[in-house]
């Protein structure tokens, strides 16, 4: 019992960390002109180059009517821009601009310094070991997804 209560509690720290390091990040790419949400954006779209909303919302894991609304909204800023798909006359490419690039780069420099702030409380061997831990909850956790999928393929196979 003493061991799930342990569980617990460090899996609701983690999450209180989360959420912390997430709206002050947030917070700080804000005041540069760009949300940590539309960055996301626009680092897909800088690293992977032009590409269907389709294919951004796959990428990214967002239902298709929300990355359809955050390009509308990134494309009315000029941080993105459409044009048609020379493939499927019904589709769009969409491209990072250089005003997206810049207010992107921008925002990394102070999101950069407030996880070396943040991060500054380990020291090295704790920085270590910490990513050591995640490391292995991250691929735990994909494991756990992976199985979960294969028992879902398993029953839609399985169904009459």
């Amino acid at each position: 019992m003493m061991v799930m209560k342990k569980t617990f509690d460090v899996s609701d720290k983690l999450f209180e960390l989360y959420h912390r390091i997430h709206r002050l990040v947030n917070e700080s790419m804000t005041e540069e002109g760009v949300s940590l949400a539309r960055s996301k954006f626009l680092f897909f779209l800088s690293k992977l180059g032009p590409c269907r909303s389709t294919d951004i919302a796959c990428a990214l894991n967002f239902a298709p009517r929300t990355v359809t609304e955050a390009i509308d909204g990134l494309e009315r800023d000029r941080l993105v821009m459409r044009k048609p798909d020379p493939e499927d006359r019904r589709a769009k490419i969409v491209s990072i601009t250089d005003t997206g690039r810049a207010v992107l780069e921008a925002a990394e420099h102070p999101r950069k310094q407030l996880l070396e702030e943040i991060f500054s409380a380990l020291d090295d061997d704790q920085l270590d070991q910490l990513f050591e831990i995640v490391s292995k909850l991250v691929v735990k956790t994909d494991e756990i997804r992976k199985r979960k999928e294969a028992a879902e393929e398993q029953e839609i196979a399985a169904a009459p």
